[in-house]
């Protein structure tokens, strides 16, 4: 009789197992976005040099960024806003950036940070502003801005970008395009400020 009562309950519980996989992989997805915006964000951390220890609180063993000083998240823990003007960064934009779907406001002017703007910033779809203005970044503005549909306010102004502004770029319905103490070519391509 007892071996009959272990029987059944052990016949349980590879239902119990599965039913428990089943939840882990119904969470996963979530775990996994909260898992890439920190990795994006800390390899974003990793191309700087950070002399005012402003992003110090940035500890990749943590799996929410939304802890993070310099962050700011919606209600469903999605990273919108990153703002770290003024900071005295150095170094290089992390193609990794692109990876934050949830981004709207970009605010890292008044830095020293330079190299070319990654192509992977035009992967930004929910953008709304984005300021780079008074750094040192170079080279060309992506064509791959002109993805960016929700984006309203680019300052790229007082840094050392050559080259045109893409037409993809004048296409948008920007409310401000500031380009202004770089060494681009307008041809007359800026569109109207409001």
């Amino acid at each position: 009789m007892m071996n009959l009562a272990m029987d059944s309950h052990i016949g349980k519980m590879p239902g119990l197992v599965l039913l428990s996989v089943l939840v882990l992989l119904l969470q996963h997805p979530l775990l996994s976005l909260s898992n890439s915006e920190g990795d994006a964000l800390f390899a974003f951390k990793q191309a700087l040099s950070d002399p005012k220890k402003v992003l110090e609180s940035w500890d990749n063993s943590l799996v929410d960024p939304c802890t993070w000083f310099h962050i700011t998240c919606d209600s469903n823990n999605h990273v919108t806003r990153l703002d770290l003007f003024n900071s005295d960064l150095a170094g290089s934009l992390s193609p990794q950036l692109g990876q934050l779907p949830f981004l709207k406001y970009l605010e890292l002017n008044q830095n020293k940070i330079s190299g070319k703007i990654p192509q992977e910033l035009g992967n930004l779809n929910s953008l709304v502003s984005m300021d780079l203005s008074h750094n040192q970044v170079e080279g060309n503005i992506p064509v791959s801005f002109g993805k960016l549909k929700s984006l309203k306010f680019l300052w790229l102004n007082n840094n050392q970008l050559t080259g045109s502004i893409p037409k993809e770029v004048t296409d948008l319905h920007l409310q401000v395009l500031n380009v202004s103490g770089n060494h681009i070519n307008t041809n007359g391509n800026i569109p109207n400020e409001n």
